[in-house]
Order: C-alpha cells, then sequence, then structure tokens
C-alpha cells in the first residue's frame, strides 16, 4: 500500500502548486493496516468460536482436509529428519564420545524444536496455501459478497471453520510426526552407528520429560492460529482476479512462515519460564 502525500509549494504566479512526495511513511502505514486487520479479525475468530450452534459439520470437513491430508508431508519430512539428526549427531561428534547420546540428541531436539517448527512450516505452505486460494477466489468471484447478503457473516462460515480445525489437527499432526522422526532416528542408531533398541529408547526416554512434551505441542497451538488467521485474512483481502489470488497465495506462506521462526522464539522463552 503507498500513500501519496501532496504538499503544497507556492509557485511564481502565487497559486499554491501540489507535490507528490511518496516514502516510509506509506510502506509503514502499509504493514500498521495489515497487522491491525489481523488483529480484528483474530478477535472476531475467537469471538464466533464460541457462539453456538457449532458448524459441526463444516469443522468435520475441514479437519478431514487440513488435518489428515497433511499426515504424508509431515510424517516424510520428520521422517528423514530424524534420520539426518542421527547420522549427523554419530559421526560429527564421534571424537567427543558423541555416539552414545544420539537417542538424547535426536528427542531433545526433534521433540522442543524441529518436530513443531518444521511440521508447522509444511502446513504453512501445504494448507495456509490452499485456505487463501479458496477463500480468495470466493472473494473475487463475490461469493464472499453473497453470504453477507444473505445475512451470513463469512467469519463465522469461513474463517472459524478452517482455524478451530487447524488448531485441533497441529497438534495430533506434531505427535505423530514427533514419533515419526524417533523411529527414523532409532533405524540410524541400528543400521548405521550399532546401537540396540533398546539401547536407543533407553537413551529417548530419559532425556525427555513431560515438560519437553509440553512446550513442543504447546506451541503448535498458536503456530496453527497464526497460519489460519493470517490465510483467511488474506484470502478474504484478495483483489484483483487470478492475479490477486496468487500474490495473496504467496504472502499467506511467506508471512506465515516468517510468523512461526519469530513466534518460535518467544514461545521458547515463555516456556522455559513458565515450565
Amino acid at each position: 500500500m503507498v500513500v501519496t502525500i501532496r504538499i503544497a509549494v507556492p509557485g511564481r504566479s502565487g497559486n499554491n502548486r501540489p507535490v507528490a512526495s511518496t516514502g516510509r511513511m506509506g510502506w509503514f502505514v502499509g504493514v500498521l493496516a495489515h497487522l491491525g486487520g489481523l488483529v480484528r479479525l483474530s478477535g472476531q475468530t475467537l469471538r464466533h468460536t464460541f457462539k453456538r450452534p457449532f458448524e459441526s459439520d463444516l469443522w468435520a470437513d475441514q479437519l478431514y482436509s487440513l488435518g489428515v491430508r497433511s499426515l504424508t508431508i509431515t510424517n516424510v519430512t520428520l521422517l528423514f529428519t530424524g534420520m539426518v539428526l542421527a547420522i549427523q549427531t554419530a559421526y560429527s561428534l564421534a571424537a567427543y564420545g558423541g555416539k552414545a547420546f544420539v537417542g538424547d540428541i535426536v528427542a531433545l531436539s526433534v521433540v522442543r524444536e524441529l518436530g513443531p517448527v518444521l511440521a508447522a512450516l509444511m502446513v504453512a505452505g501445504r494448507v495456509g496455501a490452499g485456505i487463501t486460494a479458496e477463500i480468495g477466489s470466493m472473494a473475487v468471484t463475490e461469493q464472499v459478497d453473497a453470504l453477507r447478503a444473505l445475512a451470513a457473516n463469512p467469519v463465522r462460515k469461513l474463517v472459524v471453520p478452517r482455524v478451530a480445525a487447524l488448531v485441533l489437527a497441529l497438534p495430533l499432526l506434531t505427535i505423530l510426526a514427533d514419533t515419526i522422526a524417533l523411529f527414523g532416528g532409532l533405524l540410524m542408531a541400528i543400521f548405521e552407528i550399532g546401537q540396540s533398541r533398546a539401547y536407543y529408547m533407553g537413551h529417548v526416554m530419559g532425556a525427555l520429560t513431560i515438560a519437553d512434551v509440553a512446550s513442543g505441542v504447546g506451541k503448535t497451538v498458536f503456530f496453527a492460529f497464526f497460519i489460519g488467521v493470517i490465510a483467511c485474512y488474506n484470502g478474504l483481502n484478495a483483489r484483483g482476479g487470478a492475479d490477486g489470488v496468487g500474490k495473496a497465495t504467496t504472502n499467506t506462506v511467506v508471512v506465515s512462515s516468517i510468523s512461526v521462526i519469530i513466534s518460535d522464539f518467544f514461545l521458547t522463552k515463555l516456556f522455559l519460564l513458565v515450565l
């Protein structure tokens, strides 16, 4: 969004001559407007989430579409992440006796950080882009305006089911993906490093605590809410036909991914203080 500021400059004839001036102020105002819109949509989403009657059919459809159909991408990503992490730990720290702690490092790294963040990034790329494209197509074809004309609230019908489904699905996806990542580390520990299953699992179980699991899973609730709100906001505000929908989709992937990474830092500090 670019704001044009017109400054009146006296001319030779005494008449005022408008001079256009653009700069950083326009970019700053655009960022503030975008953040304000996200905060407003977040408040509306939270308010309508707990209003009855609940749209149970819409929630179930979105849980399947956004959650169940994301199982493959999150599980494959974390499987190979766990395998790579085990190999890197074993061979990079071999001179320092690091092979004995493969299970500890894989467990803590995956459960506390890599699992939640990578799962959220994969969901942001797949689900966030899909939500924006779907709602954006409805916005540019005036289907959202038609909902308003029929006295239906677009936030209740379009935003709440998607955000709620993400908030419910992403923690479950992360738990399953963490388990798959630990299994990948187990495979490398057995076939590449030569450890026994009991030895590896003993280190995994000894390293993890309830606080570690709660910290990792707790982050995903916030990640899911951020991804859902950003995707829905960009979709509702898409303009300019197919080109506008494409730009909104790209913006969703970029902004939601950055939001996940930045919020991960602050959430990590918070959970370290609380748990």
